[in-house]
């Protein structure tokens, strides 16, 4: 029996295996449900070399070029395996830490580019653009919190999330005023967000990006953390050492959009592989970025199995997955004629629906202890319901609506609030649709919009009271709380992600009496079943008085599941202090108070109920007994009662 000539350089040349591939998973990878493509595809380093994969249907020929062939875009060239649109190959004698990148000439018009590898593990540090062989392997020490993090992350626990963006939380002015790195910035974050009382990090996208100023949500690395701050292995030990101290990590995705740079996913084999062709579908224009095509199976392997890496080799406790409104709606962001119906004639992405529906169930079905957010500012429903009953299938939604409200609110002079009383209330009209998170983010405090301090009316003083009872109005509502770096102690700047924030301002009184107010609130949502419980149920919440606009004064009850733990909560977004303002109550006896956030201590005048009231049998809002509340000048308060 003949046997075929091998083609020089296209051979085995060692004893390894010359694939990782097995006819299974080509044919789960090109029906769209392979959903751990990173043990496959991509550089794998092996014994006596590295196993190469690379999918580029369109290729003519396909090689490896590298630091370890002197970037020959001839000499290792990959072969085509069956029709799966994968090439493949293995190298002897590359090992960890080579440079490299795939040489692909297409089929079309003989277009020739380098493309870094779309499943590398690691990257040159931005502007560099090569992939690294690479095989994170590290000792992960958090296993008691991986054994309990379901109780941390349901929808039951209180979740107070500290956002931030790694190169700019602190940096090293002595060196230059470089970025710290992740095993520099793991214990001092770990240690602030333990002792702010936070239950988890929420990080900006750490996933490889080639322009600093997209924060990361310009993404060429969907499996590759930036090399900025580190190696994968640094990395892992941020979060492990977050982890150990109790704390959640909660990591940006971004599966929406993808940079247009000539290294990363667009038009990757001459054709728009990863990416639509019509512009009216492919082209995002508000961010001059491409659009994933969620109907190609392939794509759907591959963004499925980025989310999935993340949960598993990372550890991270969720994904808050970006501009999920942009994924939705076809017409997102594009003008009457510039954008395709679905095949019903509707505005609605069929394919982004199906691909979110499938994303959720695969992280839920693999990881039941995580939680999958979303960041989606429109109406669209139940996007935090589950998929068998219609909905998407995330765990929670950010609430941008009352974000809004709340901002345009608290800009407003207290003297026209009355006028605007509804932005205080209407949230409840809708706030257990979906499981909310309410979010004072990253956005709010960029592009000229000012810091959260910067927004609130009137002198110094009364801005920090208003911030002080933002803060508290948002640790009252029912729903999950994140805010921004820098927001808990009152920067005054707006967020610049070239610089680091403003810690010196921890020496003034006022900064540190908001930090410390914060801090509070924290601590109280924490132990106080009845301001996290019932976060995201109808029975959590209850109004006394939603009505007091001319006096611009709101209260309403919270509870948990055991009806012995209730908590009042007054807010008065006025400078007027009341005296012997009365409020109805459900229950007799004593009612102290947790916090208040006009107390001295925070940066308040002091004013108060002296600990506490008792409430006497006299019938208001609809109660049996009231209370003669001292309401203090734009401010909030907790007060619970003693059974």
């Amino acid at each position: 029996m003949l046997k075929k000539k091998v083609p020089k350089g296209r051979g085995r040349r060692t004893s390894e295996p010359a694939t990782l591939l097995t006819d299974n998973d080509l044919y789960l990878f090109n029906e769209g449900s392979h959903f751990r493509l990173y043990e496959k595809l991509g550089a794998h380093p092996a014994k006596e070399g590295c196993h190469f994969a690379v999918w580029a249907p369109s290729a003519e020929r396909v090689s490896v070029a590298g630091d370890f062939n002197g970037w020959d875009r001839k000499s290792h060239p990959l072969r085509p395996r069956d029709r799966s649109g994968i090439w493949e190959g293995f190298i002897p004698g590359v090992g960890k830490g080579a440079l490299y990148k795939y040489h692909i000439v297409s089929r079309h018009g003989g277009h020739r580019v380098d493309k870094a590898d779309p499943f590398a593990f690691y990257s040159e540090v931005p502007p560099k653009t090569a992939s690294v062989v690479w095989n994170p392997e590290y000792p992960w020490g958090d296993s008691e919190w991986m054994a309990g993090r379901r109780s941390r992350n349901a929808l039951e626990a209180p979740v107070s999330i500290y956002e931030l963006h790694l190169g700019s939380w602190r940096r090293v002015p002595e060196e230059g005023n470089r970025p710290m790195s992740y095993r520099e910035i793991a214990h001092e974050l770990a240690d602030y967000a333990a002792q702010m009382g936070f239950t988890h990090v929420e990080l900006l996208p750490v996933m490889e990006h080639p322009f600093y100023g997209s924060w990361g949500y310009q993404v060429t690395g969907y499996f590759a953390p930036t090399s900025r701050y580190g190696t994968p292995e640094d990395f892992m030990a941020l979060i492990d050492c977050l982890h150990q101290h109790g704390i959640g990590v909660i990591l940006d995705w971004v599966p929406s959009h993808f940079p247009t740079d000539e290294h990363g996913l667009a038009y990757f084999d001459g054709t728009h592989l990863y990416e639509h062709a019509d512009p009216r579908q492919g082209l995002h224009r508000e961010w001059a970025s491409s659009v994933f095509n969620y109907g190609r199976h392939e794509v759907r392997s591959f963004l499925i199995s980025s989310a999935l890496f993340w949960l598993e080799r990372y550890h991270a406790d969720g994904l808050r997955v970006d501009a999920v409104a942009s994924m939705l709606y076809l017409d997102y962001a594009r003008d009457e004629g510039e954008w395709i119906p679905n095949p019903y004639g509707g505005r609605e992405n069929l394919d982004a629906i199906e691909f979110l529906r499938r994303l959720n169930e695969e992280a839920y079905r693999t990881h039941p202890d995580i939680q999958m957010i979303a960041e989606e500012s429109t109406a669209w429903p139940m996007v935090s319901r589950p998929t068998y009953v219609g909905g998407l299938g995330f765990g929670a939604k950010w609430d941008m609506g009352w974000m809004h409200d709340m901002l345009e609110y608290m800009g407003k002079y207290p003297i026209h609030r009355r006028y605007h009383h509804g932005k205080l209330t209407f949230r409840m009209l809708y706030a257990f649709h979906e499981n909310f998170v309410l979010s004072l983010s990253h956005d709010e405090v960029v592009y000229g919009k000012r810091s959260l301090l910067g927004k609130m009316p009137g002198d110094d003083w009364q801005k920090f009271a208003n911030l002080r009872l933002l803060f508290g109005y948002m640790y009252g509502q029912p729903g999950k709380k994140l805010l921004f770096m820098g927001g808990e102690f009152g920067q005054w700047k707006e967020w610049v992600h070239e610089e680091s924030l403003d810690w010196h301002l921890l020496e003034q009184a006022e900064h540190a009496g908001m930090r410390r107010w914060v801090e509070d609130l924290n601590r109280r949502y924490r132990s106080e079943a009845a301001l996290h419980d019932l976060d995201c149920q109808p029975e959590g919440f209850e109004w006394i008085d939603c009505n007091d606009a001319s006096a611009s004064v709101v209260s309403f009850i919270r509870k948990a599941r055991s009806p012995e733990e209730i908590v009042l909560v007054v807010c008065n977004f006025t400078p007027v202090p009341r005296a012997y303002y009365r409020v109805g109550v459900p229950r007799g006896g004593l009612w102290r108070e947790l916090l208040n956030s006009d107390a001295g201590e925070y940066g308040g005048s002091g004013m108060g109920n002296l600990g506490g009231v008792e409430a006497a049998p006299n019938s208001c809002h609809g109660r049996l007994y009231s209370l003669d509340l001292t309401l203090p000048p734009l401010a909030v308060l907790f007060l619970k009662n003693q059974l």
